[in-house]
């Protein structure tokens, strides 16, 4: 079978072709983080799911450019910014540096390619400035820009490739305030903001006056500058697909930059809903997590990961406490089975070819649409299998290197590694360690918990055990 996806825009599942004309080459965009706060394992989900897509498209040997943007002007950030009385760039590094933190916990691949949206000024000008010229754009009574789905239709245009749409609706989850009706039609969704009060320092000049873009042109303008006009896979949560994503395609293609006949972007992939203890994700009711709060729990990045892989990327998942210590007991398995065959091995084994029945077995799994149900339970068949062989003593070192070499290949893909021996801590961190031992020393409980949180986002996890207190990876 062909590696073949779910595309959102055909509504159908069809075999992988990249616009590459060598067939090499692809172009991914996920949309990343909006650091106004700490990541929460619902955006977590989106993210391991689009590391997934990212491994397994290099497992199969394309050569992949991978964008992940990072929305740093948007109105919960300027909201917050008024709050603390910070700058737009000292309140959103912080959880920019955060964002990334997780991500090396999770042990995410960092994208090629990092764009933050306050960097691309110029770039969403000039494209906001082209849909204006042709037309699709217009000014409106409060100063911002507006795009008219009217105009894009009837130049021939579809609008609501990704969803079925009643124009006489409200645009359910649009980012604009509720009260504009300077705009030319409800439907209608903001290129630039107009600046006002509430916005503070957070503005940039433009041929229409002051203000800042709006949320869906950052990613258009950024996309079509990092991978160009056309590209192949654009990745999300499925809730990013309206108004989200239809507006990219609108603004993307309403701009006319691409060669005629190819779209925006090929296939869309977006990924189902996280739950948590059964529930939808809410801080009233007790299951809003964070990536920090897991860790805080004695959970690893590793088994984290693990739990967020087990699930295919288009299900509603439940993301349970119980489900992590399966994650545990479950990565256990895989690491007892590792141990053994390392062992038997020996110390310097002999280099070895993949052993061909778990990887052949894999991959035809993760072809399927990344059926990654199907992958794990081809991963467990194996450790079964080679327990048993082990236990009747028929495996020889030559066969422990192939199975081990097996292992290794399928892992570029699922990245939860083996269970790593302790490793030897940055003198950095021994240092962090050692103040907070004599913070706990000096009963100053406070500090010794804000210098384990700073271990922590440098990913080490303080053990405290009976013979002291040690670091462990966050993994």
């Amino acid at each position: 079978m062909a590696f073949q996806l779910h595309n959102t825009l055909t509504r159908g599942t069809e075999p992988f072709v990249p616009l590459d004309s060598a067939g090499r080459r692809v172009g991914l965009y996920c949309c990343g983080p909006t650091v106004y706060d700490f990541g929460h394992i619902g955006n977590f989900r989106t993210f391991v799911f689009a590391d997934l897509v990212r491994r397994f498209l290099e497992y199969r040997g394309y050569a992949v450019c991978h964008v992940m943007n990072i929305t740093d002007v948007e109105d919960k950030i300027i909201a917050r910014v008024r709050q603390t009385g910070m700058s737009l760039h000292d309140y959103t590094r912080q959880y920019e540096e955060a964002f990334l933190a997780d991500s090396r916990t999770l042990n995410l691949l960092p994208p090629h390619h990092r764009p933050r949206a306050t960097e691309f000024i110029p770039d969403i000008l000039a494209l906001i400035e082209r849909l204006v010229a042709r037309g699709l754009a217009y000014q409106a009574g409060d100063r911002s820009v507006y795009f008219s789905i009217e105009k894009y239709r009837a130049a021939g245009r579809r609008y609501g490739t990704l969803v079925r749409l009643n124009f006489d609706e409200m645009r359910v989850g649009e980012r604009v305030k509720n009260d504009e009706y300077t705009k030319e039609a409800l439907a209608d969704f903001a290129l630039w903001k107009a600046r006002v009060p509430e916005d503070g320092d957070v503005f940039w000049p433009s041929p229409w006056g002051e203000g800042r873009p709006g949320w869906h042109i950052e990613c258009s303008a950024m996309s079509m500058k990092l991978l160009g006009p056309s590209f192949d896979l654009h990745l999300g949560g499925e809730d990013l697909i309206f108004p989200h994503h239809e507006d990219e395609i609108a603004q993307s293609e309403g701009a006319g930059l691409q060669i005629p006949g190819q779209p925006f972007v090929k296939y869309w992939l977006h990924g189902a809903h996280l739950q948590v203890e059964g529930r939808k994700m809410a801080k009233s009711l007790g299951n809003f997590f964070t990536l920090r709060d897991l860790l805080g729990r004695g959970f690893t990045g590793r088994e984290i990961r693990y739990l967020l892989l087990t699930a295919h990327y288009r299900e509603t998942f439940n993301f349970t406490l119980e489900g992590l210590a399966g994650a545990r007991a479950a990565l256990g398995r895989i690491d007892e089975c590792l141990a053994k065959l390392r062992e038997h091995a020996g110390p310097n084994p002999p280099s070895a070819a993949p052993e061909p029945g778990l990887v052949e077995r894999f991959g035809a799994a993760l072809d399927d649409d990344l059926n990654i149900s199907a992958a794990w339970a081809a991963v467990f068949d194996w450790v079964r299998d080679q327990n048993r062989l082990l236990a009747q003593a028929a495996l020889n070192p030559a066969a422990a290197a192939a199975a081990l070499a097996a292992w290794d290949r399928i892992d570029t893909v699922l990245g939860v590694g083996a269970a790593a021996a302790e490793a030897d801590a940055p003198a950095g961190m021994l240092a962090l360690l050692e103040a907070r031992q004599a913070a706990r020393k000096d009963r100053d409980f406070a500090r010794a918990d804000a210098l384990r949180q700073e271990l922590l986002t440098h990913g080490w996890i303080v053990e405290d055990t009976p013979k002291g207190s040690r670091l462990k990876r966050a993994r």
